[in-house]
């Protein structure tokens, strides 16, 4: 599948709003489930996303995510869908900030990561957080209170 970066083999990145074709090929290529990070209201949504990822043999999360809009709420959402979800996981959104952001947030959570380092991660897999200020400022507020290495 094209356009993909690993995080780790539970998550992997799509740097795209996924077709149909992606998500046959994310269900070959062994993925259990999709975690889509858009709002129906976004312009290229995928209306019928959770239905091609079914026929695919994939479970499908939509949790819409806004870059300037997150909460710690919906964060706790995330980590738990997740969590819950079988994996491997594919996160997305349109061009992969918000999911490559959201990935790292819970790696950063669960193997107690601190912010500083998994932002400098994130920029070396190609994912500046400094686009999105706002977001930004979250995931250091949100990892520093939620994992152990601060």
């Amino acid at each position: 599948m094209e356009n993909l970066k690993k995080i780790n083999e539970q998550l992997s990145i799509a740097t795209n709003q996924v077709t149909p074709t992606q998500l046959q090929q994310a269900a070959q290529a062994g993925f259990k489930s999709v975690l889509n990070f858009r709002s129906p209201q976004e312009e290229g949504f995928l209306s019928d996303e959770e239905k091609q990822a079914e026929a695919a043999g994939l479970e499908y999360v939509n949790l819409p995510v806004k870059p300037n809009g997150i909460t710690e709420e919906l964060a706790d959402k995330i980590i738990q869908q997740i969590d819950y979800l079988p994996k491997p996981v594919l996160l997305h959104c349109k061009s992969g900030l918000r999911s490559g952001a959201m990935g790292l947030m819970y790696i950063a959570i669960k193997e107690n990561i601190s912010a500083d380092t998994i932002l400098e991660q994130g920029k070396e897999m190609g994912f500046d957080c400094n686009t999105f200020p706002q977001m930004k400022e979250f995931l250091i507020t949100y990892i520093s209170k939620h994992s152990n290495n601060h």
